[in-house]
């Protein structure tokens, strides 16, 4: 079926704070442009997501979280699409760019490739080695940890004794008791009415060591399919638990209006955890989110 016309929508992570919105006007237009190009959604969608990725004030790429360590970083990222095309990345360390790691993934015979594996072969693609830790991320790291101390649950429904019990880092941890839980996030609809999605996060603060959330999980943080495309954002067990993108994606497919389905889809996670939705649709684009949230939409 020919859609009516593209359309995108972007997210810079639940709680990021509508402040940020700049930065997702400028992935729409990345994505934008990709499609004036004549490219397909797929292009459009990683486009988007790598000007969040360069970004340090969001969550992804160069802006990703610090571990509970104050050094290690672990990232997610996926991609797909309605034309099939589905590969992912989970607990990756040392790239710039983790969504075109996730890529290239689709290359290879896995769907997932994590830790050392998918390292080597982000090297074995041509991603050369990347540890920049910008000011705003240490920063961030600094701010949770005194969250931590001050006994304040950074993590809605997990007490901070939680992470010190099962510390598994090297070292000690560095709080008496224990912020983000960004993602980035696109979706496409293109000229020819295929659709797609990707996403990439640092992780969310605070984790445990090899912790891996919904962004890269298949019908949980992101689905595309026929009748649309989901991504969703906030904190990933909660996401994980309900598998809210393709629940999101199966309501839209059944003929739900689309807003009413991101309402549904909200409403099933608690409503202290930060949370937001995207989707788009044959004829319908759109976002919701329970705390604040950067968002942009572009259609033609």
């Amino acid at each position: 079926m020919q859609a009516a016309s593209s359309a995108i929508v972007v997210h810079g992570g639940a709680g990021a704070g509508e402040e940020l919105s700049d930065g997702c006007r400028c992935a729409a237009e990345a994505a934008a442009q990709a499609l004036a190009r004549g490219e397909q959604g797929l292009a459009a969608v990683i486009a988007a997501v790598v000007v969040l990725e360069d970004d340090e004030r969001f969550n992804a790429g160069t802006g990703a979280a610090l571990g509970l360590d104050g050094k290690t970083i672990e990232m997610d990222a996926s991609v797909m699409d309605s034309r099939g095309t589905l590969s992912a990345v989970a607990a990756l360390r040392s790239v710039k760019n983790p969504v075109l790691v996730a890529r290239d993934v689709a290359r290879s015979p896995h769907v997932l490739l994590a830790g050392e594996g998918a390292q080597r072969y982000a090297r074995l693609m041509g991603h050369a080695p990347y540890d920049v830790v910008p000011e705003t991320a240490r920063r961030r790291h600094w701010e949770l940890l005194e969250k931590m101390g001050t006994c304040e649950q950074p993590m809605a429904g997990v007490d901070n004794i939680e992470f010190a019990r099962f510390w598994n880092y090297g070292g000690q941890p560095g709080f008496d008791a224990p912020q983000g839980c960004d993602t980035v996030g696109a979706v496409v609809r293109d000229a020819d009415g295929h659709f797609a999605v990707a996403g990439s996060t640092g992780g969310s603060a605070p984790s445990l060591l090899g912790r891996v959330g919904d962004t890269p999980l298949i019908g949980c943080g992101f689905y595309a399919g026929p009748a649309g495309a989901v991504a969703a954002t906030g904190i990933g067990e909660y996401i994980i638990r309900n598998m809210l993108a393709i629940t999101v994606y199966h309501w839209i497919a059944a003929g739900v209006d689309l807003h009413l389905a991101l309402q549904r889809g909200l409403a099933l996670v608690p409503p202290d955890a930060s949370t937001g939705l995207i989707a788009v649709s044959k004829t319908q684009a759109g976002w919701l989110a329970n705390s604040s949230t950067p968002f942009a939409h572009i259609q033609d």
